[in-house]
């Protein structure tokens, strides 16, 4: 989109402001990191911008405080107290759940389909201006979630409500049905010379 204008406009009866203003479906997947990252700065316009905000995180410990859950709680105080931006509500899909599939699947799987219950009541409610969908990809994958079901939902879901999923090995349904989807490819990564995670930049 060279200096922010379409190259394609396509002829389906929309007027420019209601293109413009078009609610969008938005997957970052890929290998590399920074996808959750992206997803999180995008919500940080969202939140400028006064769109309720809500994040459901579905792979990372429920014991893990990821520095952008702490930002965003004292941005949800700062809209509790001011008035400015918009509420932000972080919810955590189980107890002890990483990035691999481990022990105790079966009550993982169940957390994962109320976490995606609780989304579709909310969507259905049209509760916020964007959901982060963090991680969504793996209940996906690993079946806890039907893959259909969730397209048919994020699809038809009413109202201006935005979605950004994030996660790798994004299932081909939910890509074709988005709007906008990025792929975040490694070309370096400091572990590659062995170096582990560091507050700050992994967390």
């Amino acid at each position: 989109m060279p200096q922010g204008k379409p190259t394609h406009v396509p002829a389906d009866g929309l007027t420019t402001r209601q293109r413009r203003h078009r609610p969008l479906l938005i997957v970052h997947t890929g290998q590399m990191k920074g996808k959750s990252t992206a997803a999180f700065g995008l919500a940080l316009r969202a939140w400028t911008a006064g769109l309720p905000i809500g994040v459901f995180q579905f792979v990372k410990s429920a014991k893990w405080r990821v520095g952008e859950e702490n930002a965003f709680r004292a941005l949800g105080e700062v809209h509790g107290r001011t008035g400015q931006g918009a509420p932000v509500t972080w919810h955590k899909m189980g107890e002890g759940w990483s990035w691999i599939q481990r022990g105790g699947a079966a009550d993982h799987a169940e957390d994962a389909r109320e976490g995606w219950r609780q989304i579709q009541r909310d969507l259905a409610a049209e509760r916020y201006g964007l959901y982060v969908l963090d991680e969504f990809t793996y209940p996906m994958k690993w079946g806890w979630v039907d893959v259909d079901e969730v397209v048919a939902t994020l699809r038809d879901r009413p109202g201006f409500q935005h979605v950004v999923v994030t996660g790798r090995d994004a299932d081909p349904r939910l890509v074709e049905a988005a709007d906008l989807v990025a792929e975040l490819t490694k070309v370096k990564h400091p572990m590659d010379a062995g170096q582990k995670g560091q507050k700050g930049i992994e967390w």
